[in-house]
């Protein structure tokens, strides 16, 4: 006797759209919910889910990123709309705890932390997954992430590492390589590695911040080309591939370092199961402790992973 085959739904299940539950993250901008429009028009079972992330008041009222007070209300209109169930989550002290406080404290170490990919890894990838397991969800469905620091609201990453921890903005010494004081600066967190502008010591060639030095308060500056690295250190390696990541020895991939730039061609050499030493075979400009790291294969667009750059 034959057998049938059940058709595949659009989101790849063998079942009716109508008996497929799907969890869609909102953020009361157009592309979340077009996408929450174009399941319920397909006949799905639509859940809304908003996370609540912050309140820090003008912050509030900051239109278009993600989590922000005035999108969660239009998040919430758009689900009535539609006639679907949403609802907000109040992540406030999570996201305090697992994103803001470490973007604050790793400032004052003199890194230059990603707060997006924390919160995606810590909230909203995590979470997110678990709350469509608690809703008994066969899929979430992928809006594309802000481009802003959703806490932030002005830009001004010193104002709010200030109000956070209010030592972050105690004076130092800008010296250079040599260890020679050429001025003073009003806090570390007010500087980042390959800044050239707003030193405040005119004269002479060009100098860039090439290293912050917490532990002694110290801006340390140097030419254009001491900016230049070959060799970084990886810690918290998330490893995709499908070897054990420390029999690799050592592999040939190309990695992103900064994220404005394309990858570059590189050696992974494992350290431990969370740890390598990455080479770059062409030295790559302003390289920063707490920026990320990920991994790429040379011929096409997989990921096999990635980690944050650290100095220790």
């Amino acid at each position: 006797m034959k057998q049938s085959i059940k058709a595949f739904n659009s989101m790849g299940f063998p079942k009716d759209p109508k008996d497929t539950r799907v969890l869609v993250a909102m953020s009361g901008g157009v592309d979340s919910s077009v996408v929450a429009a174009m399941l319920c028009d397909e006949g799905y079972d639509v859940v809304g889910v908003t996370l609540q992330l912050y309140d820090h008041g003008a912050a509030l009222a900051k239109k278009g990123a993600c989590c922000a007070g005035i999108d969660i209300q239009d998040a919430r209109r758009v689900a009535e709309e539609m006639g679907f169930p949403h609802y907000v989550l109040d992540y406030e002290n999570k996201f305090k705890e697992s994103v803001i406080d470490e973007f604050a404290d790793a400032y004052l170490a003199g890194a230059t932390p990603v707060p997006c990919i924390r919160c995606n890894e810590r909230v909203k990838f995590r979470d997110l997954l678990e709350t469509a397991k608690d809703l008994d969800a066969d899929c979430m469905a992928d809006k594309p992430d802000s481009q802003d620091i959703c806490f932030v609201p002005n830009g001004s990453y010193a104002a709010v590492i200030e109000k956070l921890r209010p030592e972050a903005a105690n004076p130092g010494q800008i010296i250079n390589q040599s260890g020679e004081v050429l001025g003073e600066h009003k806090g570390i967190i007010n500087y980042t590695v390959g800044q050239r502008r707003g030193l405040g010591i005119g004269g002479g060639d060009p100098l860039y911040v090439i290293k912050l030095d917490a532990d002694n308060r110290q801006v340390i500056v140097g030419p254009k080309e001491s900016l230049a690295t070959r060799k970084i250190l990886i810690k918290e390696i998330n490893w995709l591939g499908e070897d054990n990541f420390l029999d690799l020895k050592e592999r040939s991939l190309s990695v992103r370092v900064r994220s404005t730039r394309s990858p570059k061609e590189a050696i992974i050499r494992p350290i431990s199961e969370t740890t390598a030493s990455v080479e770059l075979i062409m030295a790559e400009e302003g390289i920063a402790p707490g920026q990320a790291c990920v991994f790429y294969d040379n011929d096409s667009t997989r990921i096999f992973g990635g980690g944050w750059i650290t100095d220790k």
